[in-house]
């Protein structure tokens, strides 16, 4: 089992386990590190996909990776804290270095915590999830349609709602969180023009965001929206989806919540499984793997890397079976976003 190390942020325990990793080294193979968004491994959500990524790399590429090292994130932590971690991994001579979440690139990416980072480490490949603006030879960039899955999501809710209203509650309020919201309200006006569609955001855009961590804050905003009438509530929001879920559970109505980024009818406890309707489904674990294993088989590039719904990269999950009855109209938007047919908002406007 992988390593993992609780990032403490001050330089003098950065150098300290900088020297430890570079000592514990094996001389043959690549040396892998994830370093993880808020919330880290076992958020049940964005990190836990990452995760999986991971694990699959320890397990498939074994023989050709010697080392997979993980690294946790603050909840108050600065864009320095982040730069360190990073700087930390290289200079511990680390191959590939994948950056988990927007927030490493920071509010100027080419100034950021990424940028700095892939400058001075320059024979470290790194990439980052859900960016793709730090501009750099040696950094891939791994984003997502997230509006395609949400659209998919959306049009679930529609069909599934019984009173005409659903909710949704974002992370970040920002664009990146946006993505999400404009497919889903996309997705709800396909099946149903007339649903009422009301939005909530836990954090306003800054950085670090912690909207993605306050499950108390997402339970409480989700009791307002079921309160109001929704019957159908989609988080964006990381590890704070659970308040969400917690509040569909405890409804005196039957109410119905949809998951993000991992299936999370397979990763919540079982009471809350009868909560959630579908998820969308966001394969960071691909994304990672892909990344790793470019750079072991000598071919790494650079910039963009999207994964849509025509690559597979985002979907709808299916496990409870509760959009069984609905899958043929799923499926069906799905071919028309592929085809070109249907294209997705990517912004509210």
């Amino acid at each position: 089992m992988a390593t993992r190390l609780v990032y403490a942020g001050a330089l003098a325990v950065a150098v300290l386990a900088a020297t430890a990793l570079a000592a514990c080294s094996d001389s043959d193979g690549l040396k892998v590190a994830l370093a993880y968004d808020v919330g880290g491994r076992g958020d049940k959500s964005f990190n836990d996909a990452a995760a999986a990524g991971l694990d699959r790399v320890r397990a498939e590429l074994r023989g050709r990776v010697s080392q997979v090292r993980e690294l946790d994130a603050r909840d108050d932590e600065s864009e320095n804290d982040k730069y360190d971690r990073l700087k930390l991994l290289c200079g511990a001579g680390f191959d590939v270095v994948v950056a988990v979440g927007y927030e490493y690139a920071g509010t100027d990416p080419e100034t950021g915590p990424l940028a700095r980072a892939a400058k001075e480490c320059g024979k470290t490949r790194f990439a980052i999830v859900d960016d793709a603006r730090v501009r750099a030879p040696n950094v891939a960039g791994l984003v997502f349609a997230d509006e395609q899955g949400s659209f998919l999501v959306g049009a679930a809710a529609g069909l599934k709602s019984r009173t005409g209203r659903v909710g949704f509650v974002g992370g970040c309020d920002n664009a990146v969180i946006g993505r999400f919201e404009a497919g889903y309200r996309a997705g709800v006006r396909a099946v149903r023009p007339d649903a009422t569609i009301a939005a909530t955001y836990l954090s306003p855009d800054k950085l670090p965001c912690p909207g993605f961590s306050d499950p108390g804050h997402a339970r409480e905003v989700a009791e307002d929206l079921y309160g109001d009438g929704a019957d159908v509530v989609f988080h964006a929001a990381g590890g704070s989806g659970l308040g969400v879920f917690e509040a569909a559970g405890e409804s005196p109505l039957s109410r119905m919540a949809i998951g993000v980024d991992s299936d999370q009818y397979q990763t919540v406890s079982p009471p809350l499984r009868d909560t959630i309707l579908t998820s969308m489904v966001k394969h960071v674990d691909t994304a990672v793997f892909d990344v790793v294993k470019s750079v072991v088989d000598n071919r790494f590039s650079a910039g963009e890397h999207r994964f849509d719904l025509a690559s597979g990269g985002v979907g709808y999950a299916t496990s409870g079976g509760r959009v069984d009855d609905i899958s043929a109209q799923l499926e069906g938007y799905k071919e028309k976003i592929i085809s070109g047919s249907v294209v997705v908002p990517t912004a509210i406007g």
